[in-house]
């Protein structure tokens, strides 16, 4: 008897996760937008990340993410992505610091001024007016690709206010061996890392990872959105940002630095390493296996792991 009921249980539970399946699947194809949404709040939630918004005294408008206590850090995010994309390694890191994600001018939900000065220097300057916005004289920076770019620009303006640089595959070193995306730029004429269609979006997130998190189509198709309306402005604002050398800028800067590098990136050299950390006297190189571009989203917990010893090493 008691064995019977045990199975009757078991077939309950199996149906049930079966029909939850069946709903969130439904969920995620007749509502794409709405799941999209869903799924971003709660991996926000589980970082400890709130949405803010705030408008700097120029009229410039900036959407982050913020969460956590501590020494404040600001992550940066890089081309054509948004804030979300340091959200899975917060989750490791609002327990420790006070984390400020925004979103750069031009991307995301903040401003997109068509006719602004897009430039690393620029970004940074208007990142320092965000910083004493919300009360942050001084910070540690991290960034991601053109945000360790920006990152950079912002401790070379202003290096005794930048207590520490976490760069992960960063942009700005472009005297570096020419990767598979230069390549195929100059033979080609075509740029990968602009999106004009949502087969475009999921071919440049093949490129970019190489562990790259599973993605219902339909929720990768809504995300695309963002890209293909930003099409003309990403254009202008890429060729800014690659017309733009960091390395005398930045030589001999002493503040400590962490860089970080997927050994797999196909968009930026894994040998500009070399260059970089013969530009920053002061800093330490790990290399990241088997990984793409932005380790932070293919090894949230991993990256986030090595930075919080870094930091560790900072206060002996």
């Amino acid at each position: 008897m008691k064995g019977k009921l045990v199975v009757r249980v078991i077939a309950f539970i199996a149906v049930a996760l079966l029909l939850v399946l069946i709903g969130g699947i439904g969920f995620v194809y007749l509502a794409p937008e709405t799941a999209t949404h869903t799924f971003l709040a709660i991996e926000r939630k589980q970082a400890g990340l709130e949405r803010k918004e705030i408008d700097l005294p120029d009229g410039t408008h900036y959407v982050y993410l913020e969460g956590g206590s501590g020494e404040p850090l600001m992550l940066l995010h890089g081309f054509g992505a948004n804030k979300d994309s340091f959200a899975r390694a917060s989750r490791y890191l609002t327990s420790r610091y006070r984390v400020i994600v925004p979103d750069h001018i031009g991307f995301g939900e903040s401003s997109h001024p068509p006719d602004a000065d897009y430039s690393p220097i620029a970004q940074a300057e208007r990142l320092h007016a965000l910083a004493k916005a919300l009360g942050i004289s001084n910070v540690h920076l991290g960034g991601n690709s053109m945000g360790g770019h920006i990152a950079m620009s912002y401790a070379a303006l202003y290096p005794a206010e930048v207590k520490s640089l976490w760069l992960l595959d960063p942009g700005g070193i472009w005297t570096a061996p020419k990767s598979e995306l230069r390549r195929i730029i100059d033979e080609t004429g075509q740029n990968p890392l602009i999106v004009r269609n949502e087969e475009d979006f999921a071919a440049l997130l093949t490129m970019v990872m190489t562990k790259r998190p599973f993605i219902p189509k339909p929720i990768m198709n809504v995300m695309a959105q963002e890209r293909i309306k930003n099409y003309e402005l990403e254009k202008r604002i890429f060729g800014q940002i690659t017309s733009d050398s960091i390395e005398e800028r930045i030589k001999g800067l002493a503040t400590p630095s962490l860089i970080v590098w997927g050994d797999q990136d196909r968009l930026i050299n894994v040998a500009t390493t070399e260059i970089l950390h013969g530009l920053l006297p002061n800093s330490k190189v790990i290399i990241m296996q088997g990984i793409g571009h932005v380790p932070m989203v293919e090894m949230p917990q991993e990256s986030a792991d090595d930075y919080l010893r870094f930091r560790a090493t900072l206060s002996n």
